[in-house]
């Protein structure tokens, strides 16, 4: 599938590309399952910035398996994911049967599927890299419950599976009102509406959670931070809410509050793959089954307008060459 610019704006559709339109790379990937994620939903919008040059084969996640390398770390045959970096934005991506990337782009599957590994995808990781960075901080289920915005999102439904298997009371925001008991069922004591819903965003209200997992921004980021905790902290990664942040700094001087930045694009190659080998451990979901979606890449498109139109849940797996 390839995002191409044309009279009546991006146009996404299958076609016959040449291996030299793969671009550079030192490992040719056969790709198993691609998925759909916020960021390619934003490769096909007009003037959204995120492409810097079309046409492009979007997908910033891929899975398969190795078929050439010039990297003696790989062979062929390896089960292998690459995601982050130029992936789908400025090097040709997942949505087609093959990928060539560079090897530091690339981590080896380690107890998990192309399949499972595809479903957790960049949304996966960056709950994980979350859940990390809180627990890192010290945090533990003695604490108190922990928010998570964006519930029904990939971010938010992987962090809600994640802290409840940890032991986490989860506290699961989302403006789906029928998602009730499908997040219950990932984990989550309890599922609130958006936020700030018709509370008032003051500087410093009262503490509610110990912690929150956040991929909403904007306002809504204002008011989790001025109702965290003592020493609590915010791991957050998006931005569907907005980038400004209508905030002061009382939480963080008077409570010690902690603003923590998520980036799951630039992460060094031995990070990533660390994190990779704990999803496929002691951060792997539970109930990864009830999150995801199989379709064929055909689909993308109609897939890809859900996500821009805030009507998509879960995570969408694509089948790529020839799986779903």
């Amino acid at each position: 599938m390839v995002a191409s610019e044309s009279d009546s704006g991006i146009v996404l559709a299958r076609q016959q590309i040449s291996e030299e339109f793969l671009g550079p790379g030192t490992v040719t990937i056969k790709v198993h399952y691609s998925s759909a994620n916020y960021k390619d939903a934003l490769a096909i919008t007009p003037g959204a910035g995120v492409v810097r040059k079309y046409p492009i084969v979007p997908g910033i996640d891929l899975t398969g398996e190795v078929v050439a390398s010039e990297d003696e770390d790989f062979v062929p045959g390896d089960l292998v994911v690459a995601h982050g970096y130029d992936i789908g934005v400025s090097h040709n991506g997942g949505f087609a049967e093959y990928a060539r990337v560079p090897a530091e782009w690339v981590v080896k599957l380690d107890g998990l599927s192309p399949g499972d590994a595809a479903a957790l995808g960049t949304a996966g990781f960056t709950a994980a890299l979350s859940v990390q960075s809180l627990l890192d901080r010290g945090l533990t289920p003695d604490d108190g419950p922990v928010l998570v915005t964006g519930a029904t999102g990939g971010v938010g439904s992987v962090s809600i599976d994640i802290l409840s298997g940890l032991g986490f009371e989860v506290i699961a925001s989302t403006g789906k009102t029928d998602a009730g008991d499908l997040l219950a069922e990932l984990g989550a004591n309890e599922v609130i509406g958006r936020l700030p819903g018709d509370a008032k965003v003051r500087p410093l209200s009262k503490a509610q959670w110990a912690a929150a997992v956040d991929s909403v921004g904007g306002e809504s980021l204002a008011y989790i931070l001025s109702s965290i905790g003592y020493g609590g902290a915010v791991a957050v990664s998006g931005l569907t809410g907005g980038t400004a942040l209508p905030a002061t700094v009382l939480p963080f001087i008077l409570r010690g509050v902690a603003l923590l930045g998520i980036d799951s694009v630039s992460i060094a190659i031995e990070k990533r793959r660390d994190f990779w080998a704990k999803l496929g451990k002691e951060l792997r979901p539970q109930h990864l089954s009830t999150i995801e979606h199989f379709s064929p890449i055909t689909d993308a498109g109609k897939v890809l307008h859900a996500i821009q139109h805030g009507t998509h849940s879960g995570r969408t797996v694509f089948g790529v060459a020839g799986e779903f």
